[in-house]
């Protein structure tokens, strides 16, 4: 069997390091906002590249938060894809704000920028781009849009830590960047957890008394707050993580280049990996009319899949309201239709990444692809 993630591996490596981080949280008996997460943000910010780095409950929250920290509310409009994980709306409309859905460019996966400006009207007061399945966005013409329009741009990073862009890290180019630690990550804690990184000051101060009441003081509320806090616990672990992130990154990148040569003369769609960023293959998704019939030959080997992301958010039931229908985002439909995520993990081994190319390879010669 040859899973689609296996977190059991790598806690087997790591055990001896994230047992130690875990029983020092336990002995100093401080669970929340207490050291760990003050020397995470640290050390977190300063692998962004970028001056801060704030802790918060999940990644959902660090969109949330940095929506609300720029003033975005009710009335207003934020752009992003619909082919992302439906956190990056659900955060959108809390904080009141609506989204508004550009198509993607089908190469990258990623906002069509040549989209963009065209989906801007009087209310639009952000546009979020997301770096999907660890591509970064198209950020230049992005944010040259946004600026010409004077939009914030806040990067949806949930699954792009240590990406690049133009030699700088995803989440140092927008007004704010959102990252999550879910645990299938390149970054993952071992429950929720987010962040939310910027090099604005004010910004940051604003995300700090967000997660937090509004507290500049406990129990004094000066601007209306949640609660949104990065534990002590999932900092420790991932303190432990963050040491190991630069190699996983590599070694994913490794993987998906032998995934690459094994299926370059196969029918699929194999990912870009863009000549203008550095892409860290959180998934390693291809393209094929045959996806279902190739899921299916897939299992029957013992090999897992998933699908990232099936239905596209502006035709899921609870976004009807939001007035798009078939048909209106072709690409996105399209890469919904076709997309599938093999397995992809540091762990992974390069004969599993072989087993996994001649079973696609088999499928093809017997289906005529």
């Amino acid at each position: 069997m040859i899973p689609a993630f296996d977190l059991q591996r790598q806690y087997a490596a790591l055990k001896t390091e994230v047992d130690a981080a875990i029983a020092g949280v336990l002995a100093r008996g401080t669970f929340i906002l207490g050291p760990e997460v003050a020397a995470f943000e640290r050390e977190f910010a300063a692998y962004c590249g970028v001056a801060h780095a704030i802790g918060v409950g999940s990644g959902t929250d660090a969109l949330h938060l940095a929506l609300r920290a720029c003033q975005i509310g009710p009335g207003d409009e934020v752009i992003t894809v619909a082919h992302t994980a439906v956190a990056t709306v659900a955060a959108i409309e809390l904080s009141g704000a609506r989204p508004i859905f550009v198509d993607l460019d089908p190469q990258r996966g990623t906002l069509d920028p040549s989209r963009l400006a065209a989906a801007i009207t009087p209310r639009t007061r952000a546009v979020i781009p997301v770096h999907l399945y660890g591509c970064p966005a198209e950020l230049t013409p992005i944010l040259e849009i946004a600026r010409r329009h004077r939009l914030r741009v806040i990067e949806d990073c949930a699954q792009a830590h240590g990406a690049g862009y133009e030699g700088r890290r995803v989440g140092s180019w927008g007004d704010l960047g959102a990252f999550s630690f879910y645990p299938t990550k390149n970054l993952g804690a071992y429950g929720d957890g987010g962040a939310v990184v910027t090099n604005d000051p004010e910004l940051a101060e604003r995300v700090r008394l967000l997660r937090e009441y509004g507290w500049a003081e406990r129990y004094v509320s000066h601007i209306k707050g949640l609660n949104s806090r990065l534990d002590e616990l999932q900092a420790a672990i991932l303190r432990v993580k963050l040491r190991h992130l630069e190699a996983w990154n590599a070694r994913r990148r490794a993987l998906a280049q032998h995934y690459g040569a094994l299926l370059r003369d196969s029918g699929l769609q194999l990912p870009l990996d863009p000549a203008d960023g550095r892409h860290v293959y959180h998934l390693y998704v291809v393209r094929t009319p045959q996806r279902e019939a190739l899921r299916a030959f897939l299992r029957e080997q013992g090999i897992g899949t998933l699908i990232h992301y099936p239905v596209p958010i502006h035709l899921q039931p609870a976004y009807a309201d939001l007035g798009y229908g078939p048909h209106s985002l072709p690409e996105t439909e399209l890469a919904a239709a076709q997309v599938l995520s093999l397995p992809l993990y540091p762990e992974l081994q390069e004969d599993e990444v072989s087993a996994v190319c001649a079973a696609i390879q088999l499928f093809e010669r017997q289906n005529g692809a």
